[in-house]
């Protein structure tokens, strides 16, 4: 089993992983691995930029779409779908050393804008 923070991907050998390697293969796709480093840093980087707080599992696919774009196997123009499915809550125990725990407030307005540090324009 692979030691890995993505825990929902250390499965080992996937039962449909022969299928998903001949569908890369037919399809001219691209493969690629990430580190957990790269996986907090592709869960920060969706947080940041689309404000998606994703689950490890898409911070694996965040990481490598950034490598295969850094390697040219992507060009920085084309248009890619990240399919992701999980939230960040799913699995903060294993980020939460990289990213900080997060905030809770109340359901309110007032709470939401203490917590932000302004009031919100109406």
């Amino acid at each position: 089993k692979p030691n890995t923070i993505a825990k929902s991907l250390a499965i080992g050998n996937p039962a449909d992983g022969p299928y998903a390697l001949d569908t890369m293969r037919s399809t001219h796709g691209n493969a690629d691995h990430v580190s957990d480093e790269e996986v907090v840093e592709g869960i920060k980087l969706l947080a940041e930029t689309e404000g998606i707080f994703t689950e490890t599992a898409g911070g694996v696919t965040i990481g490598v779409l950034k490598k295969l774009v850094e390697a040219g196997k992507i060009g920085p123009d084309e248009v890619t779908v990240a399919y992701i499915t999980g939230m960040g809550p799913k699995t903060l125990e294993a980020i939460v050393d990289h990213v900080g725990k997060p905030l809770q407030i109340s359901p309110n307005l007032a709470s939401f804008e203490a917590a932000l540090g302004r009031k919100l324009s109406k």
